[in-house]
């Protein structure tokens, strides 16, 4: 297949979620929205009966990803899994573990052998698949343990949260924001922030990024009055950043970074914490944001929000975010075949 015509692999997430009804809207919204072809890695018959009781009109088609490309104009494709899933909408049940876990791995295991050109993942739940036996911190662990698995090459993963306006990623993810300052390294930033710079140029084209380094403290320390950690840790990091030929500049304050006139002025915001990058990116664009994670030897793309249990099954949840997120892969695939080919 040529590089438009490989589809992109849609994990179901927890199927008790609000998944299988996402990825049903997204599939009617396939022509409004110029949404690229995808399959379903699911139940087939878990994803017809949510289609029904949400009351969606929806062809489905067990095919494989090789037909998948030709099959989605009629109708939604989804490639059959081994494992079988509970359907109880809103109610989370470990033994729907299995399935979700081995969507995850077989949309890897296709992207990394061309028969899919991207990942996108539905929300997953974490307590569940830890009921379950599952060992890792969330989703994105597992994707690099997957990368690391099939390549033989150890990969450090890098979550951005990407919408029209802003693009931020945190450099510590979910821990407590207690053990942030412990966290928190010179190391730790440059590393971070190389592989941010790396995919925004190789991935989203973008030839000479432009890194805004937020602060930990308010007023990015000032001076070390308010914690020395800006001076300490971070300064270094962009030291080191700029004399790699990286264009990273800070601390900055995070109270004045997010504004229109400052977003202008660079590519992506390297932040200190979770909820620093979250809460701009989210209260900016929250049924647009994605979740992209960089550093992997693929590309992976998911909606921002989670599985949304108290709505899932009523039929009301929005496909906004798993939307822009299949629009991203895809646009991020071409964009690399196109450098690849350069």
């Amino acid at each position: 297949m040529r590089g438009a015509e490989i589809p992109l692999a849609l994990s179901i997430g927890d199927p008790s979620g609000i998944g299988p009804e996402i990825a049903i809207a997204a599939w009617q919204a396939r022509d409004a929205f110029a949404i690229p072809p995808f399959y379903l890695l699911a139940d087939p018959q878990l994803v017809a009966a949510r289609a029904d009781h949400v009351g969606a009109s929806v062809e489905i088609a067990e095919t494989t990803p090789a037909q998948a490309s030709r099959t989605f104009s009629r109708a939604l494709p989804v490639v059959p899994l081994s494992a079988r899933f509970v359907d109880s909408p809103g109610r989370p049940d470990p033994a729907n573990a299995a399935g979700t876990v081995e969507a995850i791995d077989r949309a890897v295991a296709d992207c990394l052998a061309g028969r899919a050109a991207a990942v996108v993942t539905c929300p997953i739940a974490k307590k569940p698949l830890y009921d379950a036996g599952f060992r890792f911190p969330g989703h994105t662990e597992y994707l690099a343990h997957l990368a690391s698995l099939h390549t033989g090459t150890e990969v450090m993963p890098v979550m951005m949260l990407t919408g029209p306006d802003l693009s931020t990623v945190p450099v510590t993810i979910h821990i407590p924001l207690a053990k942030v300052p412990t966290a928190l390294t010179t190391e730790l930033i440059v590393a971070t922030a190389r592989i941010t710079a790396s995919d925004l140029a190789s991935r989203f084209g973008i030839s000479k990024p432009r890194l805004a380094i937020a602060g930990l403290n308010p007023h990015a320390g000032e001076g070390g009055a308010m914690g020395d950690e800006d001076e300490r840790i971070i300064r270094p990091a962009i030291a080191i950043l700029r004399e790699e030929g990286i264009n990273a500049f800070g601390p900055l304050p995070a109270d004045t970074m997010f504004h229109a006139r400052a977003r202008a002025g660079y590519d992506a915001a390297i932040c200190m914490y979770h909820d620093q990058a979250l809460i701009p990116a989210k209260a900016l664009a929250f049924d647009e944001a994605v979740n992209v994670t960089l550093g992997l030897p693929f590309i992976r793309t998911s909606p921002d929000h989670g599985t949304a249990f108290d709505i899932a099954g009523k039929g009301i949840a929005r496909a906004d975010s798993l939307i822009a997120a299949l629009k991203l892969a895809r646009r991020l695939a071409d964009t690399g075949t196109k450098a690849a080919a350069a």
